[in-house]
């Protein structure tokens, strides 16, 4: 039995078009973050539920810093979001977008849970 699950951002970043299975799902903590080196990238995958994962980019985008996995897992609303560890701000997961309005966006990469692997597309 193949069970697949799809997390495609809005917006989702261009791609190599190539899913990179990263690890099982069990071994993700629920709303931990963890940081991954894929294909050169370095991304920060948050498990949020018993079956959804999202993945942004590691590097926070105002100050450049590699700290994204380290940030505050929440909410607002129905969607969630997370906190830079650094300066505060706050972004969706499912895009990637700022919280508070325009500003300086966070690259997020479409993720899907197949047989229980947790993969990433970038």
């Amino acid at each position: 039995m193949t069970l697949q699950l799809d997390h495609t951002p809005a917006l989702a970043a261009v791609s190599d078009g190539t899913w990179y299975p990263i690890c099982r799902l069990e071994d993700l903590e629920l709303c931990w973050g963890e940081a991954a080196l894929i294909h050169g990238r370095q991304v920060a995958l948050f498990r949020v539920d018993s079956a959804t994962v999202f993945a942004v980019s590691h590097r926070d985008p105002v100050s450049g810093s590699q700290v994204m996995a380290r940030g505050i897992v929440g909410s607002r609303g129905q969607r969630f979001t997370i906190t830079s560890p650094l300066h505060k701000e706050v972004y969706y997961l499912d895009s990637g977008d700022p919280a508070a309005g325009p500003g300086t966006a966070l690259r997020s990469f479409p993720t899907r849970v197949t047989d229980g692997m947790v993969e990433v597309l970038v």
